[in-house]
């Protein structure tokens, strides 16, 4: 297991994203999309299947309607299911362990963990992870552990057609596979929001999505 790299604190003023670059870089197997106005991560494989397994059936049992900061009025932005997993879970305590040794990210940084599952149909539109700064409602969000950083996913299951993640910007889709993971910087080097991390959780087409995200903050994470 590799060793976890500096907490990521203070991001906005002058931290650098490289040591968890080069953390990430170090993962076997690991790729990273070739595109400049990004910092993201490809492994496949990174969790076996039956634990992907078990995390989909807690999924099926705890779930609930997924909810958004601000759907601009739009009842359809977002029409998934998320099961808010328990911390204290060992198979959640696994994967937030392995996603540690992964991107090198202070645990203590990260949000509660989620799962995420699409029917037939259902989506979330195209949106970026962090809270835009001059939003109403960005104080109340932000106020205590401060702004998204990294967002980490963990794709539960190859999906029969259709529920891929499509990044416009960068002309970039990646396909759901069982056990694979993405990770993305939602912030510029500057620290201040990357607009080319907007992305959209594709519409299923014939089957079933499952994915785990797990989103981290500038600041020990806080209510």
């Amino acid at each position: 297991m590799q060793s976890a790299a500096s907490p990521l604190v203070n991001l906005g003023s002058g931290f650098s994203s490289e040591p968890i670059v080069d953390h990430i870089m170090a993962w076997p197997g690991v790729q990273r999309v070739p595109h400049p106005k990004v910092q993201m991560f490809i492994a496949k494989n990174f969790l076996e299947p039956e634990l992907c397994e078990l995390l989909r059936i807690k999924v099926d049992a705890e779930r609930r309607p997924s909810t958004i900061a601000d759907a601009n009025d739009d009842y359809a932005f977002r029409t998934s299911e998320t099961c808010d997993f328990s911390a204290k879970d060992p198979v959640v305590m696994e994967l937030k362990r392995r996603m540690t040794a992964f991107t090198g990210l202070d645990p203590s940084h990260g949000e509660p963990m989620q799962g995420q599952r699409y029917e037939v149909g259902q989506e979330f539109k195209a949106h970026t992870d962090y809270f835009e700064p001059q939003g109403a409602d960005y104080q109340k969000y932000c106020g205590v552990a401060g702004q998204r950083t990294w967002t980490v996913m963990l794709y539960l299951n190859d999906v029969e057609a259709g529920g891929a993640t499509r990044f416009k910007a960068i002309d970039k889709i990646v396909q759901p596979e069982t056990g694979k993971v993405l990770a993305w910087n939602n912030l510029r080097p500057d620290g201040t929001p990357n607009p080319s991390t907007i992305h959209h959780a594709m519409k299923v087409r014939a089957g079933l999505k499952y994915v785990v995200t797990q989103w981290y903050r500038e600041k020990p994470w806080g209510w």
